[in-house]
C-alpha cells in the first residue's frame, strides 16, 4: 500500500492530536515524537515525513491512527473461518493481492470489505460494481491481508477440488485449455478438477502428485518435503475422465492403458514455467499416474543455504576447483543430488572455463554453462553425450545420472585426460560408491585414479520456527538414536503445526550429508576391492563425519526433529557424543 500525500496532510494538519494517536497505538516514544516536532520546526517538514524518514514509525502506522480518527473500524486480527470463499468467485487472485483487498461479509444490503487503504475509492467503486452493494470497509495491516487473500483463495480452490463429483458426466469434453490460472467457469468439471490439483500442488510445493485408483476410490496425495499426505478421494467413477485429460494434456495415447507411458505437460502459471513430467502404469483398477512438478525457472540456491556447513563445505569447496577428477554425489531418488550439483556448478562457474551438462531432465537453468537434454528417440544418452562433449573442449562436465558401465568408463576416462566430471549414483552412502561401479565393470585402478571424492546426503525436513516447542527426550528415545545422553549445549524440538506450515509443523527441506575425500589410503583399499565398511571405517578414522552425525548435530540445534532423523537415517553405528567442534 502507498502512503499518500492526502494522508500525510491529514496527520499534518491535526499533529497534536495524531501525534496522541500514535503514542497510543504504535512503538513510537515520546522522545522520538519530541525529536521529530523539533526537526519540523526546523525544516517545516511534515511531522508524518520526518517521523517514517527516521524509521520511527511504519507507513501502515499513518493509516491506523488515520482509522481511529475517522472512525473507521481497524482489526489487528482477522478471523479466517468467518469468511466464507464463495465471496471471491468474481475477483481474482491478482487483483486481490495488487490492491490489497479481500471481500470478508455479506448482507442483503451491504458488502464489507478488508482493505489496507480506506482511501483507494477507485477499488471500493470497482467493489459496488461487482456486488451492486454498498460497501463498508475495515482496516488492517498488509501482512494480515495477505495472509488472509492467500489462505480464503485456498479453500475455494479446495471447494473447487471437492466439487468435481457432484457435476461429473462421464461425456465430457477432454480438449480444454491448458492455461492453469484463467480456467473458466463454463468449462468441463474434469478440466477445472484437474487445473486445480495442479494449482493446488505446485502452491504447497509438492514435488509429485500420485493418483491410484482402488476398487471404490481414487486416492490423490502429494509429496511435499519427501512424504506423502493424501488429499482427497474421489469416486472410482471418475478416474477415467480424469486420467484421460491428464494424458491429452501429455500427448499419450488415451486409448492405450494396458502398458506404462511417459509424458511431460509444460505449462504457466503465475509468470512461472512448470514442467510435469507424467508416468503411467497400468494397475488391477485403473492406471496409476505420477506427475513429477519441476519449476523451470527455480533459483540455483548456494550451498550455504542448501544446508551444507563447517568441514564438508570446505572439502566440498576446495575439491569443486579441482582441473581433473569425478566427483560423485549420492543418494537416492529425491535426495535433493541434482540441486547440489547445480549449486556446484553456479559456484564455479567463470567466463574462463567451458562448462557443459548432459540432464535427463533440465531442471535448473545455469547461465553461461552449456546444457543439454537427454533424448532417447534419437539415442542422445548420458553416454553419447559425454563422448561428444570431448570434441568441445570442455574444463567441467556434468553427467546427470551414471546408470551403467559405458557412463561410468567414459567418464573416469575423461577425468584422466585432465577434465573435471561430475555425477551423480544411487548409493545408501558415500562408501558403497566405488563398488557400485566396480560392480558396474569399471576396473578398480581406473577408479582409484579418477575418483576424488563422493558426496553422500539426504534431505530432511527443518521444523516450523513459529510454533516449534522444546521438549524432552527419554532414555528410550536415546537408544532409538544410539546415543547415551544429549550433549550439555543441545536443545531438542519438536513439532507443533501452525497456520504458517499448514499445520505440519515443518517448513523447507535442509541437506544431511557425508563427505568422503579419497585419500592415498582409500585408494589402497579401492583397488583391493575392499568392502563399503572398510572403506568408511577408514574413512571415520580420518575424520569424516557420517550421515547420521551431521543429521544428530541439526537435531541438537533444533534444525530438525528426533522423528524426522529416525525416519531419514536408517545405519546404525558408532558416533561421539559431542558432534559440534569435530564437525565445524
Amino acid at each position: 500500500m502507498k502512503l499518500t500525500d492526502h494522508m500525510l496532510e491529514k496527520v499534518e494538519g491535526q499533529k497534536d492530536k495524531i501525534g496522541q494517536l500514535l503514542l497510543d497505538h504504535t512503538a513510537l516514544s515520546q522522545e522520538q515524537l519530541g525529536e521529530a516536532l523539533e526537526i519540523q520546526k526546523e525544516s517545516g517538514r511534515l511531522i508524518g515525513e520526518i517521523l517514517l524518514k527516521k524509521n520511527y514509525i511504519h507507513p501502515h502506522d499513518i493509516v491506523k491512527v488515520i482509522c481511529h480518527q475517522v472512525d473507521i473500524p481497524y482489526v489487528t486480527d482477522v478471523k479466517i473461518e468467518d469468511i466464507d470463499p464463495e465471496l471471491t468467485v468474481n475477483i481474482p487472485i491478482s487483483y486481490a493481492k495488487n490492491h490489497e483487498i479481500l471481500p470478508i461479509m455479506e448482507t442483503d444490503y451491504s458488502i464489507t470489505l478488508l482493505m489496507t487503504d480506506p482511501f483507494n475509492f477507485d477499488v471500493i467503486n470497482d467493489l459496488h460494481e461487482i456486488f451492486k452493494k454498498e460497501v463498508k470497509t475495515i482496516v488492517t495491516s498488509p501482512l494480515k491481508i495477505q495472509d488472509a487473500i492467500n489462505r480464503i483463495y485456498e479453500k475455494a480452490n479446495k471447494h473447487v477440488v471437492e466439487s468435481l463429483e457432484d457435476e461429473f458426466d462421464e461425456n465430457l469434453d477432454l480438449d480444454g485449455t491448458i492455461d492453469i490460472l484463467d480456467s473458466a467457469a463454463d468449462e468441463a468439471p474434469v478440466i477445472r478438477f484437474v487445473n486445480t490439483i495442479i494449482f493446488r500442488a505446485v502452491k504447497e510445493r509438492a514435488s509429485d502428485i500420485h493418483i491410484e485408483p482402488g476398487e471404490k476410490e481414487v486416492s490423490y496425495r502429494f509429496r511435499i518435503n519427501g512424504v506423502m499426505q493424501e488429499v482427497l478421494r474421489q469416486p472410482v467413477k471418475t478416474h477415467a475422465a480424469v486420467s484421460s485429460r491428464i494424458k491429452v494434456m501429455a500427448k499419450l495415447d488415451i486409448a492405450e492403458k494396458r502398458i506404462p507411458q511417459d509424458g511431460r505437460i509444460p505449462i504457466q502459471m503465475a509468470g512461472k514455467n512448470i514442467d510435469i513430467r507424467l508416468n503411467t502404469v497400468p494397475l488391477r483398477h485403473g492406471e496409476r499416474l505420477v506427475m513429477r512438478i519441476l519449476e523451470k525457472n527455480s533459483m540455483v540456491l548456494n550451498l550455504e543455504s542448501l544446508g551444507f556447513e563447517g568441514k564438508a563445505l570446505d572439502q566440498l569447496d576446495e575439491l569443486s576447483k579441482r582441473k581433473n577428477g569425478v566427483l560423485y554425489v549420492t543418494g537416492p531418488t529425491g535426495s535433493g543430488k541434482t540441486t547440489t550439483l547445480a549449486a556446484v556448478l553456479d559456484r564455479i562457474s567463470d567466463p574462463e572455463k567451458m562448462i557443459i551438462t548432459v540432464e535427463d531432465p533440465v531442471e535448473y537453468d545455469l547461465p553461461g554453462i552449456s546444457q543439454v537434454q537427454v533424448n532417447h528417440k534419437v539415442n542422445l544418452t548420458f553416454a553419447t553425450a559425454l563422448k561428444a562433449f570431448l570434441r568441445q573442449d570442455p574444463d567441467v562436465m556434468m553427467v546427470g545420472e551414471t546408470r551403467d558401465f559405458e557412463t561410468a568408463k567414459t567418464a573416469i576416462e575423461a577425468s584422466l585426460t585432465g577434465h573435471f566430471v561430475l555425477s551423480t549414483l544411487h548409493t545408501n552412502d558415500a562408501a558403497s560408491a566405488p563398488n557400485r561401479l566396480i560392480d558396474m565393470g569399471v576396473e578398480p585402478y581406473l577408479i582409484s585414479s579418477s575418483l576424488v571424492g563422493v558426496l553422500a546426503q539426504r534431505l530432511v525436513r527443518t521444523l516450523c520456527h513459529h510454533c516449534r516447542k522444546t521438549t524432552t527426550i527419554s532414555e528410550a528415545q536415546l537408544n532409538q538414536l544410539g546415543i547415551k545422553s544429549l550433549p550439555a549445549d543441545a536443545t531438542p524440538y519438536e513439532p507443533v503445526g501452525c497456520a504458517k506450515c499448514n499445520d505440519r509443523g515443518y517448513g523447507a527441506r535442509t541437506v544431511v550429508a557425508e563427505f568422503l575425500v579419497v585419500t592415498d589410503e582409500i585408494k589402497e583399499l579401492i583397488q583391493l576391492k575392499a568392502d563399503a565398511g572398510a572403506v568408511k571405517k577408514k574413512a571415520v578414522s580420518q575424520g569424516m563425519a557420517t550421515l547420521r552425525q551431521n543429521a544428530l548435530l541439526k537435531f541438537y540445534r533444533g534444525v530438525t526433529s528426533m522423528d524426522e532423523i529416525l525416519r531419514v537415517i536408517n545405519e546404525e553405528e558408532e558416533y561421539p557424543q559431542n558432534l559440534t567442534e569435530e564437525l565445524e
